[in-house]
């Protein structure tokens, strides 16, 4: 039965925009988009997180993605410009991982989060990206297909996972566990810790930027305080938290009823959805210390 889950989720998800929705179709779609984007974002953190390194750039490599993506669309065309987003967070995150190869803990999440802010700053004083004014974006392969930016979300989610499952089951896992519980020990052991850190980093900040690159053809205009938000960068962690970190069903289950629960109070409340927001995340974080993955295990 496990093995057809993930066929019939996918068949589900290619189907969607076929859904008789009526009026609400429209609107279920930027929603799935959002949603997407946002936990392909959240595995990309988890993949980090899962070799020891709390990031707090993965908003700033969501933003280098999203601008190289823009820029290089108009003379590449749509699938090289997102690999071409992906390629440029990869080479941001060598440059942070090589800077900071000694740094660990909250030392680490500080250098990032510094990293994000450099890259905003530039963002805002260079001339090609637009500066404060913004830059616009062309949509994906010309605007003649409406849906392409709901299937290349769905294609970057699919890569996440499909990466998170790979980490998550192939011997890289104990790598990353062993850098994560102790590098000392993981050193005795003949574990590469800084290799492993490394390519743990180079993985997420490439689905991070390629995130970013749909992000950006989707809304069709980048400013460097959307793109390089930390807000982002704070969700992409709070999303696997909550959902059950160092795992691939974690962030899915996470992030389906973040923002589902997000657009439920959006709609609901109004402008005071973000106080309610923020009280039940509390409330699940003093209560679901392990996740939601970990309430299920802790049941069965």
């Amino acid at each position: 039965m496990r093995r057809l889950l993930w066929p019939l989720a996918l068949l589900l998800l290619v189907l969607l925009p076929l859904l008789p929705l009526g009026a609400w179709r429209a609107f279920a779609l930027d929603v799935a988009v959002f949603l997407y984007l946002t936990v392909a974002l959240a595995l990309a953190w988890d993949l980090v997180a899962r070799s020891g390194q709390l990031s707090l750039a993965h908003g700033g490599f969501f933003g280098l993605g999203a601008y190289a993506a823009g820029l290089s669309a108009p003379g590449f065309g749509t699938l090289p410009a997102l690999l071409l987003g992906g390629v440029a967070a990869a080479l941001g995150a060598l440059l942070l991982g090589v800077a900071t190869s000694r740094l660990h803990g909250l030392y680490f999440a500080i250098a990032s989060l510094a990293f994000s802010e450099v890259l905003r700053t530039l963002a805002l004083k260079l001339p090609f990206t637009g500066g404060p004014i913004g830059l616009p974006v062309a949509p994906p392969f010309g605007g003649g297909w409406p849906l392409a930016p709901y299937f290349l979300a769905l294609l970057a989610l699919a890569l996440a996972v499909g990466a998170s499952l790979w980490a998550e089951g192939s011997p890289f896992r104990l790598a990353q566990a062993a850098t994560r519980q102790g590098e000392a020990v993981a050193r005795v052991l003949g574990v590469s810790t800084v290799r492993v850190k490394l390519l743990s980093l180079l993985l997420g900040s490439f689905l991070a930027g390629l995130s970013g690159g749909v992000y950006g053809m989707k809304a069709l205009f980048l400013t460097p305080y959307d793109a390089f938000s930390l807000g982002r960068a704070v969700e992409a962690l709070v999303i696997p938290i909550f959902g059950g970190l160092y795992t691939t069903l974690g962030p899915l289950l996470g992030g389906t009823i973040l923002v589902g629960l997000e657009q439920g109070l959006r709609l609901g409340v109004g402008e005071g959805y973000l106080v309610a927001y923020g009280a039940l995340l509390i409330l699940a974080v003093l209560f679901l210390p392990r996740g939601l993955v970990g309430l299920r295990r802790r049941r069965g």
